[in-house]
């Protein structure tokens, strides 16, 4: 299943129209969206406006692979879970977001490698349809990796 969430506090109609598209070009069944304030109303994929905390978590563990806009809590969720995620950032100049952090975000995450970004509806629909059904990345720890504390210990002054 592809899993598609725009958050909750703007609309985000681009991505849910060119995820849309793309699932009716290629006959896609399996993809559920949470299309929160978006006006545009999907015709080729299951969708709901909002969802609990609690199922939006139970869709980015089941999915094969989450795409959402640079929102950090679904980033960090699917990292979490080890979940391929797609970013498609929100842009400024397309009037979804104040400034460009999104893409400022989803830029930083790229360039680790922890996920795919898409900053058009062309590179969005490429990545899609690369999709080769591997489901886990590398999971996100609950514990600091171990360059990290050895830098704040000698950075402390601590063995």
């Amino acid at each position: 299943m592809i899993y598609v969430t725009v958050g909750t506090q703007l609309q985000f109609d681009r991505l849910i129209r060119a995820v849309d598209c793309w699932a009716e070009r290629v006959k896609r069944i399996d993809v559920f969206a949470q299309i929160g304030k978006s006006t545009y109303l999907p015709q080729a994929i299951s969708w709901e406006r909002f969802l609990s905390p609690a199922e939006s978590i139970e869709c980015v563990r089941a999915a094969d692979v989450v795409v959402s806009h640079a929102g950090m809590g679904t980033i960090i969720e699917a990292l979490e879970y080890g979940t391929p995620i797609i970013v498609f950032p929100r842009l400024a100049a397309l009037g979804e977001q104040r400034s460009d952090h999104q893409l400022s975000t989803a830029r930083h995450f790229g360039k680790r490698g922890l996920v795919d970004v898409a900053e058009d509806e062309t590179a969005l629909s490429c990545i899609l349809d690369g999709l080769n059904g591997s489901k886990h990345r590398a999971c996100l720890t609950p514990f600091a990796s171990a360059e990290l504390t050895g830098f704040l210990a000698e950075f402390l002054g601590k063995p």
